[in-house]
């Protein structure tokens, strides 16, 4: 029934995307297309080549170009079935983000009852962690949509805390580990999310001195990282290869100001939104409002902890659950701003792995996670006391829903294949370069179109956008943007190429004849294959001196 309800809020609260399920997404924007294509990439790999899953079909002849940005090897393999049946990319990224929003109400929920008791508090809990405004905003991103490992992650920790087993220290090592792949970012969130929980939970139980305790959070750990390193090893060869890591300085870019903890883009608070902001990070009016209260309501528990399974609400809220909560919310807000303010480099300067992330303020999403918990448990209390329980749930439930509805969410039309993809598909596979060929860092993630095309055929591309753009590319692409040229057939000649596309309705003005010229004058080295509409397809047979 949690299921069942959680599908039906997602339905409502993503409208109109189960209409058009199978042709819709963030197409007006590259980064929405990068996540369209990375989703198919992993689902079509784990089901043709898996043990080839980072040789993805960008940057040829790279390998592991997968490592170059998020693997999203959660997000394929959920997609996996849906991609078996339709082999639509749009279908089957679609289901994995319906997918994402259903987990994310099921693990605040499950988190909440656990802590409270309380039914009632855990759904309406559920509404606020899934639905809040931090998630919206990242539709054109599928990986920073997966934020319900994170309440899972604290259920399995809570869960080993209050009986310590073996079994329940390989479930968190392997929640955590799976949360790790859907986001990396989101995997070390989960994992300083349950660092400090374990502290205070030692501190204010009194089992700092307790063995047993410390050797089941650090087999967890352990079960983690144990999962996580051949996942990781790509990431580290690239590192070492090219030096590739993230500056305190572009982590200030990505990082909160004070203006982001207003912005919202929901409907009840979209007129604070502020051009200013750096981030939306406001967790919605309801989240706050309880959150603090809960957090003064908490506080008050004093029932004492025992080594037992505990069979009381008051047994699991004690204190330094409530702490925990507390100092992990103000942690997370603490480092959302950034170098700036100081923690994030500390972090940055001590745990090696703070420096493969860009940006702090994503550090926002446990804030919320915190709020949602902390306003759980006013709202059990709260039911507690009121007589007529079932209306006041139905009341905050609707409240907020209110709060938080996005709908009609902003999605376009899929465009349809063009007939030289469709022709791509049935070739012999080799490298195919497309045109125009974006070359500068401003226009780089325009290869993200010609990517999302490529679901359509896998053909190799020797055009890619990702997070680490090889030199070697951004080398060439200076030279391939005047394609044809002698200059250009030559580095083609190098990479291998055997196929070009030209996309002539992305030439505006005198470059669109300009080009037409140039295909005529080189009529000799490019046999056309397929000339439907503004999209040409060519094969290179013959290399001009």
């Amino acid at each position: 029934m949690v299921l069942l309800g959680a599908v039906l809020l997602v339905i409502l609260m993503t409208y109109p995307l189960i209409v058009g399920f199978d042709h819709v997404g963030r197409v007006d924007n590259n980064d929405g297309r990068w996540s369209i294509w990375v989703v198919s990439w992993v689902a079509h790999a784990l089901t043709t080549d898996p043990l080839h899953l980072f040789r993805a079909n960008i940057f040829y002849p790279h390998q592991d170009a997968l490592a170059y940005s998020e693997a999203n090897i959660a997000a394929g393999v959920v997609g996996v079935p849906v991609w078996l049946l339709t082999k639509n990319p749009y279908a089957t990224h679609n289901f994995v983000l319906l997918v994402s929003f259903v987990v994310s109400f099921a693990g605040a929920y499950y988190l909440c009852r656990y802590l409270t008791g309380s039914r009632q508090a855990a759904m309406v809990a559920a509404v606020l962690f899934a639905f809040c405004p931090f998630v919206f905003v990242r539709f054109a991103h599928i990986q920073l949509l997966l934020v319900g490992g994170l309440p899972f992650c604290m259920l399995a920790f809570h869960r080993l805390v209050d009986r310590t087993t073996v079994g329940r220290t390989v479930a968190l090592g392997a929640i955590l580990w799976f949360q790790g792949l859907a986001c990396a970012y989101y995997g070390i969130f989960g994992g300083m999310a349950v660092g400090i929980s374990s502290i205070v939970i030692a501190i204010t139980r009194g089992r700092w001195r307790e063995w047993r305790y410390w050797a089941a959070i650090g087999g967890a750990a352990v079960v983690s990282i144990g999962l996580t390193v051949p996942f990781f090893l790509p990431y580290i060869a690239l590192q070492r290869e090219t030096g590739f890591a993230r500056t305190l300085a572009g982590a200030q870019t990505y990082s909160a100001n004070l203006v982001a903890w207003t912005a919202s883009g929901a409907w009840a608070h979209r007129w604070a939104l502020d051009p200013s902001r750096s981030e939306v990070l406001f967790p919605g009016v309801v989240a706050l409002v309880l959150g603090l209260a809960g957090a003064f309501i908490g506080w008050q528990l004093t029932a004492a902890r025992t080594g037992h399974e505990p069979s009381s609400t008051d047994s699991r809220l004690d204190r330094g659950v409530v702490l925990s909560y507390i100092i992990t919310g103000l942690v997370s807000f603490w480092i959302t701003f950034g170098p700036k303010a100081g923690l994030y480099s500390v972090l940055y300067a001590t745990v090696p792995v703070f420096s493969f992330l860009r940006a702090p303020g994503r550090t926002g999403i446990v804030v919320t996670l915190c709020l949602t918990v902390l306003a759980s448990i006013a709202m059990a209390r709260l039911l507690e006391r009121w007589r007529n329980a079932t209306w006041l749930v139905a009341g905050l439930m609707v409240l907020a829903l209110a709060d938080l509805a996005q709908a009609p969410i902003g999605l376009r039309e899929a465009p349809p294949t063009p007939s030289a993809y469709q022709a791509l598909a049935r070739l012999p596979v080799a490298p195919v370069a497309v045109f125009p060929y974006w070359a500068n860092n401003l226009n780089y993630h325009g290869h993200a179109e010609y990517m999302l095309a490529s679901t359509a055929h896998w053909q190799p591309l020797i055009n890619g956008y990702s997070d680490h753009i090889p030199q070697d590319f951004r080398d060439n692409s200076l030279i391939l943007r005047g394609f044809p040229t002698l200059e250009s057939f030559d580095v083609l000649k190098g990479l291998g190429a055997r196929y070009v596309v030209f996309h002539l309705d992305r030439y505006a003005g005198p470059s669109h004849e300009e080009v037409l010229g140039k295909i005529e004058a080189f009529a000799n080295y490019l046999r056309p294959i397929d000339k439907t509409g503004d999209v040409w397809l060519f094969e290179i047979v013959g290399w001009p001196r």
